[in-house]
């Protein structure tokens, strides 16, 4: 038993080297891909450039200058037609990301008792394959750092599944809260509720707007301490967050609604007309765009009630019918009810 505890302990000890020498590629390939990024053409000043893979060549995109010829290819050097072909010729792993307590460079003994061949083991090695099996789920998560980030990690799934947030928003609310864990501001709050403020601030940066109803709802913390959690941790990270546009709620209103794509336009451009003359300043973003939404509605002749937008916009009535005739009467809209 000893000997296997110390097989894994060197695992472990040759699996944390890869991990920083894998980060360390990383933080190198970024580097140079900002670097990349950060040079213009030599000709006419232009930062537009275009990698075309199929001659090899780094072209400026506003005079046509070829800036670089020859460069490698550092893709696969197989090519597959569909999804199938792909996942089988596919030498690596999944990649590394946020969303996991260990960044998913860990290893897994798989549940099922076979080996690599896919036949049975057999019933002398289960034991041992067992006890391995155990020691292995334990040693993934060997410090309390690590439990707290693998609970409050798996809390931001839970909660970013329920409101269908995508991909990038949760490997940046992730990186938030390991923001936080780093500079300790965990100490004294609820993991939930850090975790929920983290979330909050992650769709605020991606442009997915949430409201903090909408967070507390599938969270398990009030929306009064997320709101006082989020103001202390996006002032003690230094995230400057703009206030959140009441265009970016448009779509997702409209498509709760099921309007054409004639309606959200039309909305849209009512509300840049309103951010022109200060109209949204100073007035809750889902509110202001629910009436815009309402307004829109009844001029492409698809109406939909003061009721049916308050309950997807998550507002009341009263709020719609005070905000819309505000911007019917500044921005001459002529309105037949």
């Amino acid at each position: 038993m000893s000997e296997e505890i110390e097989k894994l302990r060197t695992l472990q000890k040759e699996r944390q080297a890869l991990k920083s020498r894998l980060t360390s590629k990383v933080t190198e390939k970024q580097k140079k891909i900002e670097n990349q990024t950060e040079s213009q053409c030599p000709e006419c000043g232009s930062r537009q450039l275009v990698h075309d893979y199929e001659r090899a060549e780094l072209v400026c995109q506003q005079c046509g200058l070829v800036i670089d010829a020859e460069f490698i290819d550092r893709g696969p050097e197989w090519r597959a037609f569909d999804h199938d072909q792909r996942m089988k010729r596919s030498r690596v792993g999944a990649p590394m990301t946020f969303t996991i307590h260990d960044k998913g460079l860990s290893t897994m003994i798989d549940w099922r008792n076979r080996d690599s061949y896919g036949r049975a083991i057999s019933s002398k090695n289960r034991a041992q394959l067992y006890r391995l099996r155990k020691w292995q789920r334990r040693i993934r998560v060997s410090n309390a750092t690590e439990r707290n980030l693998a609970f409050a990690l798996s809390e931001l799934d839970r909660m970013a599944s329920a409101l269908g947030l995508p991909r990038n928003v949760r490997e940046t609310a992730a990186v938030v809260y390991r923001d936080a864990v780093d500079k300790n501001l965990i100490r004294g709050r609820s993991i939930e509720g850090v975790a929920a403020a983290a979330l909050y601030a992650a769709c605020r940066q991606c442009s997915v707007p949430r409201t903090l109803d909408e967070i507390a709802e599938v969270s398990r913390v009030s929306r009064k301490e997320i709101g006082r959690t989020y103001r202390f941790i996006s002032r003690e990270l230094g995230l400057k967050l703009l206030p959140t546009s009441p265009i970016d709620y448009v779509p997702r209103f409209c498509s709760g609604l099921h309007l054409k794509g004639e309606v959200q336009s039309r909305a849209v451009e009512i509300l840049r007309q309103a951010g022109e003359r200060e109209l949204t300043s100073g007035r809750g973003p889902t509110g202001v765009a629910a009436a815009a939404i309402y307004i829109s509605s009844i001029l492409g002749g698809e109406r939909r009630t003061q009721r049916e937008v308050a309950e997807v916009a998550g507002v009341t009535e009263v709020t719609i019918r005070n905000r819309y005739k505000e911007l019917a009467e500044k921005l001459d809209i002529e309105i037949i009810l």
